[in-house]
């Protein structure tokens, strides 16, 4: 029997940090799907036509709403810029490193969102292995 696959998205913009002074916006889709229940998704619209789609764990984001965690090509950390409280996202590829900040009162009620769909640690619960391994051999 095949689970439905919800999504929760939503549209937002974030800064891309150039430097202290100067940022630039960068229009951006938050994606979380029970399809893909340990990870989240944030497509980057470029002026290059082409969008740039990060993957990484949900427990990552969330946990970096509270206090600075990962390592590698993915960090993430609240502050204040301003009198706003912002989430920045370091994300380090072999084509480059970006700051990006984004709202934190935003993407905290969106990962509230993804929770109620999938609440934390029932994520294999979610997980279709029947589905997924027909799939894979088909």
């Amino acid at each position: 029997m095949e689970r439905p696959t919800s999504v929760v998205e939503h549209e937002l913009e974030l800064n891309l940090v150039l430097s202290p002074e100067h940022s630039v916006p960068v229009p951006a889709r938050l994606s979380y799907g029970s399809h893909d229940p340990y990870a989240v998704h944030i497509t980057f619209h470029l002026d290059t036509g082409s969008p740039v789609t990060w993957v990484f764990a949900r427990e990552l984001l969330v946990e970096g709403t509270f206090r600075p965690c990962g390592q590698g090509d993915v960090r993430i950390w609240p502050t204040r810029s301003g009198r706003r409280s912002v989430l920045c996202l370091a994300l380090s590829s072999p084509a480059g490193d970006a700051l990006l900040e984004a709202p934190l009162p935003v993407v905290a009620a969106w990962l509230e969102r993804a929770h109620r769909l999938v609440p934390p640690g029932s994520e294999l619960a979610a997980l279709d292995m029947d589905g997924s391994l027909a799939d894979l051999l088909a």
